[in-house]
C-alpha cells in the first residue's frame, strides 16, 4: 500500500510539474503577444484556491492531472467588447496566434533539455567508447584477432572516436571486408575484419537483421564537463522526440503492438520506481515524459495543440478561420478518439497488472 501512495505521490508531482510548465508556455507568449490572460488554472473541476492578479485569475483546481489558459477572445465565433479587442486572441495575427499554440509543446522540450542537462551534469554523461569491452565467442571480432581492452580508432583509415560512429559503419558496410585500426596498449595494430549478418531486436522489439562483428562498448561516465552535459541534453531530446513519432507512427500501421501503450496506471507506477532509485532517475523520467506530452501534443488531432496548428494551417489556405460547424464536428472526432485512446491505455494498464500478480 505505501508503495503505491508513494508512485501516486510520485507520478502527481511530476505530471502536475510538466502540465504546469506547457500551460506556463501558453502563458507567457499569450502575454508576450499582447493576449489577455483571464485564467491561468493548475488541474480541472472546481477551484480549491483562487487569487487574483490583474486581469489574471490564478487557480489550483481539485483535479491535477490537467490544467488550462484561458484567453480573451480564444474562440473565434465569441464576441469580444470592443474595449478587449486589442487583447483578443482571434484578433491577433495569424504568426502571433501559432506561436502561442506552439509555445505549450515548445517549453515541454525545453524542460527535458533543462532536466537532462541538470541529470548529466551532477551525475555524469554517460559515454560509449571504442574501447572493446568484450568479444562474443567465434564472432568475427574474434576471427580477426580483436581482443577486450582493444580501442578502435579508425576503419578504412578513417578516424572513429565514437561507437555511434563505429557501429553505423559497421552496420553500413553490407559485409565487405573492414580494415579496422586498433590501439593496443602502446602499439597500433591493422587488422581485417568480414561482418556477418546477425538477428537482433531493436528498440521497438522488431526483429532486424543487421551486420555485426560481435563486440561490445565500454561504458564511462564523465563528470565535470558543462558543454558535454548540454549538447548531449539537446542531442537526447531531440533523438527521444523522433523516437516518440516513430513509435506512434509504427503503431498506427501495425509494425509495433499498441499494448505498449500505457495510461496512468502505468506511469504511476514507472514514476514511483524511478522515484525510489534515486533524484537523477526521476528527473531523467520526468524528461522523457516531459518529450512525450510535448511530441503527441503536436499531433494534428483536434482538442490538441497539433489541432489547433491544423486549423490555423487551412486558415492560411483559404483566408479566412475555419467555420465554427467544422471546428465543432472535428473536435468531436477529436474527443472521441483520445477517449478511446484513454480508455484502451487503461485497459492496457489494468490488464499488465493482472499478468503481473499471477506471474508474481
Amino acid at each position: 500500500m505505501e508503495n503505491w501512495v508513494y508512485s501516486i505521490a510520485a507520478a502527481v508531482v511530476g505530471l502536475g510539474l510538466l502540465i504546469v510548465f506547457h500551460e506556463f508556455g501558453h502563458f507567457l507568449l499569450a502575454k508576450l503577444s499582447g493576449v489577455g490572460v483571464l485564467t491561468f488554472s493548475v488541474g480541472f473541476g472546481p477551484k480549491l484556491w483562487v487569487i487574483k492578479k490583474g486581469e489574471t485569475e490564478y487557480a489550483l483546481s481539485a483535479f491535477p492531472l490537467g490544467g488550462y489558459v484561458k484567453m480573451v477572445g480564444e474562440d473565434p465565433d465569441e464576441e469580444v467588447p470592443q474595449s478587449q479587442i486589442e487583447k483578443s486572441f482571434a484578433h491577433k495575427s495569424l504568426l502571433k496566434r501559432i506561436a502561442i499554440v506552439v509555445a505549450g509543446p515548445g517549453f515541454n522540450l525545453l524542460l527535458a533539455v533543462f532536466l537532462l542537462m541538470v541529470v548529466y551534469t551532477f551525475y555524469g554523461v554517460p559515454v560509449m567508447s571504442t574501447q572493446v569491452s568484450a568479444v562474443e565467442k567465434g564472432s568475427p571480432a574474434e576471427k580477426a584477432g580483436i581482443v577486450k581492452g582493444d580501442r578502435i580508432v579508425a576503419i578504412d583509415g578513417s578516424e572513429v572516436t565514437e561507437w555511434e560512429d563505429l557501429s553505423q559503419r559497421i552496420k553500413a558496410s553490407d559485409g565487405k571486408a573492414l580494415g579496422f585500426q586498433i590501439r593496443r596498449g602502446t602499439e597500433t595494430i591493422s587488422v581485417t575484419v568480414q561482418p556477418s549478418k546477425k538477428e537482433n531486436r531493436n528498440i521497438f522489439g522488431e526483429l532486424k537483421d543487421d551486420w555485426m562483428i560481435g563486440i561490445g562498448s565500454q561504458v564511462s561516465i564523465e563528470k565535470g564537463k558543462p558543454g558535454l552535459a548540454v549538447v548531449r541534453a539537446v542531442y537526447q531530446t531531440y533523438d527521444y522526440a523522433k523516437l516518440t513519432l516513430v513509435a506512434f507512427y509504427k503503431m498506427i500501421v501495425g509494425d509495433v503492438s499498441p499494448r505498449n501503450i500505457g495510461g496512468p496506471i502505468l506511469i504511476a507506477q514507472l514514476a514511483g520506481q524511478q522515484a525510489q532509485e534515486g533524484l537523477g532517475s526521476f528527473l531523467a523520467f520526468l524528461a522523457v515524459l516531459s518529450i512525450n506530452l510535448g511530441v503527441l501534443n503536436l499531433l494534428p488531432v483536434p482538442v490538441l495543440d497539433g489541432g489547433h496548428l491544423l486549423f490555423f494551417l487551412v486558415e492560411a489556405v483559404i483566408r479566412k478561420p475555419v467555420s465554427l460547424r467544422y471546428r465543432e464536428m472535428a473536435q468531436q472526432v477529436g474527443i472521441c478518439l483520445l477517449g478511446l485512446l484513454m480508455i484502451y491505455a487503461f485497459y492496457n494498464d489494468i490488464l499488465r497488472f493482472f499478468e503481473k500478480q499471477v506471474g508474481g
